[in-house]
């Protein structure tokens, strides 16, 4: 039988707020399979609390070390609120596949998640703020950096940079099939997984990219060499 979870027994959470309480068996607490999470997953959802009305919102994240870096506009409520002090959760999951059982409770996904839970800090030092935004674009477009024009010192200063540090996090993992009931694998219904990836489509020049401007060729081989792309 496939494995259907991912239990790290080498290490424990951190405390017992991130300790995974719902299918225990199928989490870890190792730094690096977190690490390997966050630097695979292209977005994050981070969550937070103004005037006891909880709100999550989906951010663009790197990480560097371990830390895990968010940024914003310096205007906007959420970066602020961080900034201040406020708690927050943050979580990033990479989507594997369509697990497929023979009865509609074994349908499912798979799937590879972090949760962070912490303060965050922002990072005001120039030197240190830019390598880490140049971090960010080559994170999600690698190779595009010497394409660009370089932030202007207000950009820099317009933009708000946020570091969550990984003390308290937990990873979740889900693979195999839709583990069905003995009785039901008789049934004559298709069952197994069906494996999803993130593919790029052809790229798209906006109007103002001059006729005859080849692609570049870091944009043919996005995704190439990154895991479950």
């Amino acid at each position: 039988m496939p494995s259907r979870g991912a239990t790290d027994k080498s290490t424990g959470p951190a405390s017992p707020r991130v300790r995974v309480r719902r299918r225990p068996a199928r989490a870890s607490y190792d730094l690096d399979k977190v690490h390997e999470i966050l630097d695979e997953s292209l977005m994050c959802h981070v969550g937070f609390v103004v005037d006891d009305q909880p709100y999550v919102l989906p951010t663009l994240h790197v990480r560097v070390g371990d830390s895990l870096l968010i940024h914003g506009s310096r205007r906007n409520r959420m970066f602020n609120l961080i900034t201040d002090g406020a708690p927050v959760c943050v979580e990033a999951t990479v989507l594997d596949g369509l697990a497929m059982g023979r009865s509609v409770l074994q349908n499912s996904v798979n799937y590879r998640s972090v949760v962070v839970l912490g303060t965050g800090t922002a990072i005001e030092d120039p030197e240190a703020k830019l390598e880490r935004m140049l971090a960010l674009v080559e994170k999600c477009i690698p190779g595009r950096l010497p394409d660009l024009r370089p932030l202007t010192d207000a950009e820099l200063g317009s933009a708000l940079l946020v570091s969550i540090p990984l003390d308290e996090c937990s990873v979740k993992v889900r693979t195999g099939d839709g583990d069905d009931a003995a009785a039901d694998r008789a049934l004559p219904v298709w069952a197994g997984e069906l494996p999803l990836r993130v593919t790029p489509g052809e790229p798209v020049p906006d109007e103002h990219v001059p006729a005859g401007t080849a692609v570049p060729e870091y944009l043919r081989l996005w995704g190439q060499g990154r895991t479950g792309v």
